[in-house]
This record gives C-alpha cells, structure tokens and sequence, in this order.
C-alpha cells in the first residue's frame, strides 16, 4: 500500500473506530488520563500493524477490538503489583463485542454458513431457539450422545472459523 493510500485509510479507521475504542477504553479504565494513553497507544498499534492486517484472518472491527482488549488487560497487569484489581477487570466476555455487534454477527453467519447442515442446525436450535440438546435429540429422533457430538465439532468449526469465540 503507498503512503497516501495508508494515510487515507488510517484516517478513514480513526474516525470510525476510535469513537469505539475510547467508549470500551473509558468503560474498563477509571483514570481518563490512563485511558487517553491506552486510547493512543491502541491507535499507534493499529497503525503500526495495518499493513500487516489479513481481512481473511479476521474483520477490521474484530482485529481493532482485540487490539484494544489486549492494551487494557496490559494495563490491569502492569498494575498488578502495585495494587489489588477489581473483580470487574475485562476479560474474554467483554461487552466490547457489542459496540462491533454488526460486524460480529456478519462474521457469525459467514462462519454458519460453512458449517454442515446438521452442525449449523443444532447450533441455530441449541443458541438462538433456547432448545437443550436433549430436546434437539428427541425432535430429531437421534441420540442426545450424537447430537452432543454434532454439537461440539459445530462449535470446533465456528471457532476455527472465527478465529476466536
């Protein structure tokens, strides 16, 4: 990518996600000064790490995200030593997922889309319909033993296919 081209798209990237990255920085981190450095030093990394981004890999939203997870979780471990940490620190289940929700479901049913018929149905009928997987057993005249295996290889795709879950 030439210069100009990588400025316009930095910019392009600031203006859309650092909004975000400042809203989840600001709802992880009490110091709004300690949050304005880890809101720049996430900025410098998605900078510095663009040209190497594979939108195969992962999207846009979800390589940002794990950026800006990874800078707070750095930031609760360097205080670490110095002081006891609230049991509210972030963690895989950040509700940052939510602010990038639009780009999460698009990767979700990409990555649904991949799967077999009967993985994708269970995990459509166990996550979206609330069904227990002894439920999905008995409608589909199968054994629960088979359809928690059906459902375990279906969450293995998804994972491999998202990259992370």
């Amino acid at each position: 990518m030439k210069t100009n081209e990588n400025d316009l798209m930095m910019e392009r990237i600031y203006k859309e996600y650092y909004p975000k990255v400042v809203g989840y920085v600001r709802s992880k981190v009490s110091s709004p000064d300690d949050g304005e450095d880890i809101c720049s030093n996430i900025m410098m990394k998605v900078m510095k790490g663009l040209p190497g981004f594979d939108p195969a890999k992962a999207s846009l939203a979800t390589w940002i995200f794990a950026i800006a997870r990874n800078a707070v979780i750095d930031y609760y471990r360097q205080r670490k030593a110095y002081e006891e940490l609230d049991e509210n620190i972030p963690c895989a289940s950040d509700d940052f997922e939510t602010i990038f929700k639009e780009d999460a479901l698009e990767e979700l049913a990409h990555a649904l889309r991949k799967l077999s018929e009967q993985e994708r149905t269970v995990i459509v009928l166990h996550y979206y319909r609330n069904m227990t997987l002894k439920d999905i057993a008995s409608s589909a005249n199968m054994s629960y033993s088979n359809i928690k295996k059906i459902h375990a290889r279906g969450l293995l795709h998804l994972k491999s296919e998202i990259g992370q879950f």
